[in-house]
């Protein structure tokens, strides 16, 4: 009886040990990655599902603190703060540094370019997309991991949106880069500011609409508590949201967790594109029962829209090589799928 109680003594005590064991090397690899979306939306749920697929298939040996809601630093501060090593990963899209160079337009939101999110992870994946972009991310310090695209984004307004002749002087919040440009030359007025001044723009009538993000994701903003009009499907802005990690961080992770990371990136990205699909169908039909009233613009206004995006590509391509070289991949990679002529 004594030798039994020794033993479950040592037993309890080798246990505890590797307990200590574990939660060491836990702690020897940490990410802190800021997002823009709240921890409540759908994407942000995806996002914490991304979180958990890491942590548990790393084995705990590595662990991400996610910041949602631009908690640390604005929006377009998030890729400054993990290049300089405030953050050490950014899950907001490249489209908002454009400031930086107007090749990021690219990577961001190619707008007026491709119809599904399947056909862009084509391009990255297949249309030599990744190496092109990833060496624009190289140049600030930065490693490129992966898309999640949501789909067509979904305009919304506090007044009738059925086509381009309702967007002038139509005041609404819009993202810095190209879409402001095309937007004023139909008649618009955007007006850049942070994702997450949106829902209070809108409360007090500082904007009359804002480009958010998909039908889905503006619901759960809540912006249809304050607006009764919406685009769906959309047609303008296909984000291609990233996760980008600072590029001595991520040179510092063994591969196998490189790996992990990556492979959870793709699981991101599919879930992200299928569960849209669903989501933004639903929100839809949830929508129009609460009497919010969404416009499908027709096949004509839509190829409008695109001739002006793909003729206002070129201004910005002439803005810088890297800029050049990527609407020259995403055109011939549009080529061969059928899209442009």
């Amino acid at each position: 009886m004594k030798l039994a109680h020794q033993l479950a003594a040592t037993a309890a005590t080798l246990a505890l040990s590797c307990g200590v064991v574990f939660s060491a090397a836990a702690a020897d690899h940490t990410l802190r990655i800021q997002t823009h979306y709240a921890p409540e939306t759908v994407s942000g749920k995806l996002a914490q599902q991304f979180v958990d697929d890491v942590e548990t298939m790393s084995g705990g040996r590595l662990d991400i603190e996610m910041f949602f809601s631009s908690s640390v630093v604005k929006s377009v501060e998030t890729f400054d703060a993990a290049a300089s090593g405030i953050l050490d990963g950014d899950m907001t899209g490249g489209a908002y540094q454009t400031g930086k160079n107007p090749a990021f337009q690219f990577v961001g939101d190619i707008m007026g370019g491709y119809d599904t999110p399947w056909q862009q992870y084509a391009w990255l994946y297949h249309g030599d997309g990744f190496k092109a972009a990833n060496n624009l991310y190289n140049e600030y310090n930065m490693q490129l991991i992966g898309w999640w695209i949501y789909g067509q984004e979904s305009m919304s307004s506090s007044k009738p949106i059925a086509g381009p002749e309702d967007l002038k002087d139509w005041k609404f919040r819009s993202p810095p880069g190209l879409e402001t440009e095309i937007f004023a030359e139909l008649g618009a007025s955007p007006v850049v500011m942070d994702f997450t001044e949106i829902f209070t723009a809108l409360e007090t009538g500082i904007i009359d609409g804002a480009d958010a993000s998909g039908l889905a994701n503006n619901v759960g903003l809540g912006l249809y508590d304050l607006v009764s009009h919406a685009t769906y499907p959309g047609f303008h802005s296909m984000p291609s949201d990233h996760l980008a990690i600072r590029k001595d961080a991520w040179d510092a992770l063994p591969e196998d967790l490189q790996r992990i990371i990556e492979v959870s990136m793709q699981k991101l990205a599919f879930q992200t594109a299928l569960t849209f699909e669903v989501k933004n169908n639903e929100a839809a039909a949830a929508m129009r029962a609460k009497g919010v009233t969404l416009y499908d613009w027709s096949a004509e206004d839509r190829a409008d829209f695109r001739a002006a995006a793909q003729k206002a590509w070129q201004g910005w391509a002439d803005k810088t090589p890297e800029a050049r070289a990527l609407v020259d991949s995403h055109t011939a990679f549009l080529k061969t799928l059928g899209l442009v002529k």
